[in-house]
């Protein structure tokens, strides 16, 4: 929180930009090295880490592929995989007090879902090709085209408020919350603050990855609607 909340990073620089930047990194760095570390000694009976993990890949192409096909699940696990782990780390780690949370800010939310905008684009247009992928923009009939076309537009690019708002305003809220909790009753308070938090944390990471694969599913798929 600007100005009010103690960073570590603050001691290097009190520029926002900087210390959003510098918990950005800190948590590409935290998510690599849990990875790193869960693939090091890959065993045909999964322990530590690498069970975790496992579960972790698992839980999502099994939810997945309630919303997409299983194939499509695995086939874009990498993305949605990364961003599942990159946004439960970057709010959790806000969680730890002397950190701050990168989603509480909303320059790094609205780039998140600014990727996932440009690439579901990217997918649909690879996959029906730009004509027949845009053709679904129009509508099922002809004459509706002149309605459907910017309904859809509006449509779309409302998804990259909803991503990046979202998840921004929880945990801003939850930033918030946590920082009253500390105000008013620093010892006893805090613990099951902390409790309430990380299953938000994860549940916002949820969200955020679930809807990555719906937009992805519905761009993929887009030939078959007309």
């Amino acid at each position: 929180m600007e100005g009010r909340l103690f960073t570590f990073a603050s001691l290097i620089s009190t520029n926002h930009n900087f210390i959003i930047a510098f918990h950005t990194i800190l948590v590409a760095i935290i998510v690599l090295v849990f990875a790193k570390l869960a693939t090091n000694r890959l065993n045909l009976v999964p322990t530590g880490l690498q069970n975790l993990f496992e579960f972790v890949i698992e839980g999502i192409i099994s939810i997945a592929s309630d919303v997409v096909s299983r194939e499509v699940a695995i086939k874009y696990l990498p993305l949605t995989g990364t961003i599942a782990l990159f946004v439960f780390f970057s709010n959790v780690i806000g969680i730890i007090p002397g950190f701050e949370s990168p989603t509480s800010s909303l320059n790094f939310t609205l780039v998140l879902a600014l990727v996932v905008f440009v690439y579901y684009h990217y997918e649909g247009i690879k996959a029906k090709g730009f004509v027949h992928y845009f053709a679904h923009f129009l509508g099922p009939v002809p004459l509706l085209a002149p309605l459907m076309l910017p309904v859809e537009i509006i449509s779309h690019f409302s998804r990259i408020v909803s991503l990046s708002f979202r998840l921004f305003g929880n945990i801003k809220g939850d930033d918030m919350f946590l920082l009253v909790m500390l105000m008013l009753a620093p010892w006893i308070a805090p613990l099951p603050a902390f409790a309430i938090l990380t299953l938000m944390a994860f549940l916002q990471a949820f969200v955020f990855m679930i809807l990555t694969y719906v937009y992805i599913g519905s761009a993929i798929r887009a030939e078959e609607d007309l």
